[in-house]
């Protein structure tokens, strides 16, 4: 190879891979930025730098442009860095564009494969937790969901999610909506399916609570056979920058095959493909 076609790879490669390329110095400076994002606090430029992995001489440069351009601001008295207010008005007009149902999606079907189970995601609708996004693994023994299921608040994972996450008197009036109607099919003397668990009783209010208060401390939700015997699933939590839940992240199999450990290699997955939508969606970290 010649010294030219190394000091310029470019100049060989395909037009459409041109078309790709960006320029460095500014993915350089983005550095800083998301520096300053990870942090969440004003920083001094030698922090920002290590952060960086730069040196100080180097970042300088690019954070006064950044400060020309509203990106970023400095303190006058310390010295220190933070975000600018054009920095602000593009995160508002981000949270305005973000679809949490969206930026999911994309990561549902690769969630599937690896942990050989079908995954959902599911919002709060008007009769409670409800399924809008299915990916099911390619492997021969897997449960089929349909969009628009709505799952039971008391005895599914993602119902007891929401349960745990919305506001009280949301939570409350759909329990006992679900008690009434529960009161009514018992009314009917309906008799299950064969093979099928009769229906479970809905829980007084106080009970609920304490279930929920244990739901938000483990970050996790999880069925056992509660609705069709042999069937196991969990559920994580999504949350909008403001600190709202505003999905559960489902995972459904049967129970010989899917590991229903809190600490088990579906609760890992899960938590950890949460945290990547909340990121997406703005939020700077995720607890779980």
């Amino acid at each position: 190879m010649n010294e030219k076609s190394k000091a310029f790879p470019e100049a060989a490669a395909p037009e459409a891979d041109r078309l790709q390329r960006g320029i460095q110095s500014i993915e350089v400076g983005g550095q800083l930025l998301q520096a300053l994002v990870h942090h969440g606090r004003p920083m001094a430029l030698k922090d920002l730098a290590r952060d960086a992995e730069m040196s100080a001489a180097k970042a300088h440069p690019y954070m006064v442009s950044f400060g020309r351009i509203g990106l970023v601001a400095q303190d006058e008295a310390s010295g220190h860095y933070r975000l600018g207010p054009l920095a602000v008005q593009l995160g508002l007009i981000g949270l305005q564009q973000s679809d949490p149902v969206q930026a999911a999606t994309p990561l549902l079907a690769p969630l599937a494969q690896a942990l050989g189970h079908t995954v959902a995601l599911a919002v709060w609708g008007e009769r409670g937790a409800t399924i809008v996004r299915i990916a099911e693994a390619d492997t021969p023994l897997r449960v089929t969901l349909r969009h628009g299921t709505v799952f039971s608040l008391a005895h599914t994972a993602s119902g007891r999610l929401f349960g745990a996450h919305l506001a009280p008197p949301v939570v409350q009036a759909r329990l006992e909506a679900d008690r009434r109607r529960a009161e009514h099919e018992a009314q009917s003397a309906s008799v299950p399916a064969a093979g099928m668990p009769t229906a479970q009783p809905v829980p007084s209010w106080k009970a609920f609570e304490a279930e929920m208060a244990e739901v938000r401390a483990r970050g996790l939700s999880r069925s056992e056979g509660e609705i069709v015997p042999g069937i196991s699933a969990m559920a994580a939590p999504v949350f909008e920058p403001a600190g709202a839940m505003v999905l559960a992240l489902v995972a459904i199999g049967p129970a010989a095959t899917f590991d229903s450990r809190w600490s088990g290699a579906v609760a890992r997955a899960l938590q950890d493909c949460a945290r990547e939508v909340a990121q997406r969606l703005g939020s700077v970290g995720q607890a779980g």
